[in-house]
């Protein structure tokens, strides 16, 4: 008796273990998603504004439109959206380097049967096909919003 109370316990604190992990995990990934939309929201800004020649009262706009259309989404203030637009810039500005893998080149029609059957060569790897870029927005997109804005 004293020892499936053991079990039991024990596997209560497992359980226990992986609800707290996963909890962790769900925010870790919705906060991901969120800083990745604010990055697609100033470059949806952006674009509109080279294109069409917007200046910065497009932002006022945009939150009070935001806020009427979707009064139970939070988050979109002109100062938030300014936030949005200023984080993704300083992103975007950072000088990135190419790791050292993207920027093989690919093999030529000559080296291809010896690269590949020696395992030599200059094969490009999975890594060099995603842009630096989106490398930079899913490192930055693990730091949660709240601790952007200040780095910004």
């Amino acid at each position: 008796m004293k020892n499936d109370v053991k079990h039991y316990a024990d596997l209560l604190n497992t359980i226990k273990a992986r609800i707290r992990q996963t909890q962790i995990k769900a925010s870790l990934s919705a906060n991901a998603e969120m800083i990745l939309m604010y990055w697609d929201i100033r470059r949806m800004i952006h674009e509109r504004q080279q294109k069409k020649g917007w200046g910065a009262g497009i932002i006022p706009r945009l939150a009070k439109d935001i806020r009427n259309d979707m009064p139970e989404v939070k988050g979109f203030s002109e100062r938030n959206i300014g936030y949005m637009i200023r984080f993704a810039r300083e992103y975007e500005s950072l000088p990135i380097l190419q790791q050292a893998v993207a920027k093989l080149g690919s093999p030529s029609k000559k080296e291809k049967p010896v690269a590949l059957a020696t395992g030599e060569g200059k094969v490009p790897q999975p890594v060099a096909k995603i842009g630096c870029q989106e490398i930079l927005q899913r490192l930055v997109a693990q730091i949660p919003w709240g601790d952007n804005i200040p780095l910004n």
